[in-house]
């Protein structure tokens, strides 16, 4: 079985992708994976070799230093890394992460990319069954007319058709999203694209053992 390393960009994303290796592949936490959670997305350090600014958490400055401490893993295992896409182009931002880690004298055996668009709000919105099954008396009209992975301000659409000001959402609300919505989402048919290529990239490393 494969030993996955998830690296994400911060707690609010964590119940959706534990959801994911649980219960579409049975696999156990701190058996199969750990989920790596930081303090944001940030971006790739101007050094790469250099050691990561203790002071910036965030998933992409720490990024090329973890790669390199993962490079001991063996064959059978797999550093996953999620980045919201943002309002990002999804292969400049890709290539941008390629690149990187080519560069490093030392990486992991296999590293797989995975975006997340444009964050992973996106997928909850994209799963309106989800969303209603979560908060039955949640506004869904305008969610119903976005298309899946549409770059729209995800989360704020959430949090207006949850009726919250944007303006007074926390990373807490955020993350009770997350665990209220993710049990009832559709995993072996998902609606957002992006998530329906997460989940394949999970299926493919762990298919390899």
């Amino acid at each position: 079985m494969t030993w996955l390393e998830i690296l994400v960009e911060g707690a609010a994303d964590v119940p959706v992708i534990k959801l994911v290796l649980t219960q579409r592949f049975g696999l156990v936490e701190n058996v199969h994976f750990r989920i790596h959670r930081h303090k944001g997305r940030g971006n790739l350090p101007a050094d790469l070799l250099g050691q990561p600014d203790p002071k910036q958490q965030t998933l992409l400055h720490q990024l090329p230093a973890k790669l390199k401490g993962f490079s001991h893993l063996g064959d059978d295992a797999c550093v996953v890394v999620l980045i919201d896409a943002d309002r990002d182009p999804c292969r400049e931002l890709l290539g941008q992460l390629k690149h990187m880690l080519a560069r490093l004298p030392q990486r992991p055996p296999h590293t797989l990319f995975r975006l997340a668009i444009e964050e992973t709000e996106s997928w909850f919105i994209a799963d309106l069954k989800a969303v209603r099954a979560a908060y039955p008396k949640a506004r869904l009209q305008k969610l119903g007319r976005i298309v899946a992975d549409d770059v729209v301000g995800a989360w704020e659409e959430l949090a207006a058709a949850l009726g919250r000001k944007a303006s007074e959402v926390t990373g807490a609300d955020k993350y009770a999203w997350a665990e209220r919505i993710a049990p009832h989402m559709n995993l072996e048919e998902p609606h957002s694209p992006s998530l329906r290529k997460f989940i394949e990239g999970i299926d493919r490393e762990v298919s390899r053992h």
